[in-house]
């Protein structure tokens, strides 16, 4: 190619106008391989680019946008992970098509579930991140529709818990706060999300580890974790807990000041403290991925899987993860499903053990 575009260049006369100058009979030659070089590069280009978007199955899947359904109100875990997944699918081009995200909150995502296996049935194109939260909203919402009617596709990620107080706050630790909850459990209000779900197990598990009747917690709960934000920005409640991610910015800002984590060790710049140093036996991590609806097939599954996994080895993915401090815990197929499995049993063990199932 760079030969043939030293020979254009030879090709063209000093002139405004381009014309065959010098060439004589081999001009039109030279015309031809200039063209053909510039189709070409033209299409190489193309090819290099194409590269990155999955080929549409045989049945031409996705031939669509795909809607990414985030069974919660703007500002919580899973609307952040949904068009965090937007972001990127379409930055890289991934799809190849558009991709929009819906929200759709109550119940624990358990609204969101319901829209899922009914109304989005055999529409594939329609996919909903959820998680653990959403498994102890099932149990604690006696919901008529349940997970294991839908399509599993990955786990995308996983995220310790942070407990918060309000910056005006009189509590400076996880002690003295423990210390007021022993002495009037009633009289500490904590926000967080939904019913049953990690917020709230959290919760139950603190009260059980201090020896305090995990029955007398003032638990109120939001429809996601940006409405718990506000409560706790707010001094509405004395405490509140949520993912660390997605109280990281209100952190940052000075809205809010985290007492520990709910991570086995210190996790990013190591300056908040675990809930074990503190003297309470309590470990515990939320994970989120995505589901697709029920007649999803086999090819479909599988062509999503791709996707998933092409997102999760891009930079951006990773970057994201980062910053906000969320652990790269991807799993796939078998292993998926049978961690689902496993993961129903362990949250109906633990609301049982707090009380919130009976």
């Amino acid at each position: 190619m760079l030969r043939t575009v030293q020979q254009y260049l030879v090709c063209q006369p000093t002139g405004a106008l381009p014309r065959i100058w010098g060439c004589g009979e081999k001009a039109w030659n030279c015309w031809v391989l200039l063209f053909v070089s510039l189709a070409l590069f033209g299409c190489g280009f193309e090819s290099r680019r194409s590269t990155t978007s999955l080929e549409p199955t045989s049945a031409g899947y996705p031939e669509g946008t795909i809607t990414l359904l985030a069974p919660a109100n703007p500002g919580g875990g899973w609307d952040q992970t949904a068009r965090q997944l937007q972001q990127v699918w379409t930055a890289e081009g991934l799809l190849g098509v558009p991709v929009e995200v819906v929200n759709r909150g109550g119940a624990g995502g358990t609204i969101g579930l319901a829209d899922l296996v009914t109304r989005y049935r055999d529409d594939s194109r329609m996919l909903m991140v959820f998680g653990q939260v959403m498994l102890g909203a099932i149990l604690t919402n006696n919901s008529p529709v349940l997970l294991k009617e839908t399509v599993p596709l990955a786990r995308l990620l996983s995220e310790y818990e942070v407990v918060a107080v309000p910056p005006g706050s009189p509590y400076g630790s996880l002690p003295e706060l423990m210390a007021e909850f022993r002495r009037n459990p009633e009289g500490v209000s904590w926000a967080g999300g939904s019913a049953g779900g990690i917020d709230h197990m959290l919760v139950g598990l603190l009260a059980q580890a201090a020896g305090i009747n995990p029955s007398r917690i003032n638990y109120i709960a939001h429809s996601g974790g940006g409405q718990a934000a506000v409560a706790v920005m707010g001094g509405h409640v004395t405490a509140g807990v949520s993912g660390l991610g997605e109280w990281k910015g209100h952190v940052e800002a000075g809205r809010m000041r985290l007492l520990a984590v709910s991570a086995p060790e210190r996790v990013g710049d190591g300056m908040v403290p675990t809930i074990r140093e503190m003297g309470l036996d309590v470990a515990i991590a939320n994970w989120r991925g995505i589901v697709a609806p029920p007649g999803t097939d086999t090819d479909t599954r599988d062509w999503l899987i791709n996707a998933l996994s092409d997102l999760r080895e891009s930079e951006a993915w990773q970057e994201i993860l980062r910053e906000n401090e969320w652990e790269d815990s991807f799993l796939t197929g078998s292993d998926f499903d049978d961690f689902l499995r496993q993961e129903t049993a362990t949250v109906d063990m633990t609301l049982r053990s707090i009380g919130l199932v009976r």
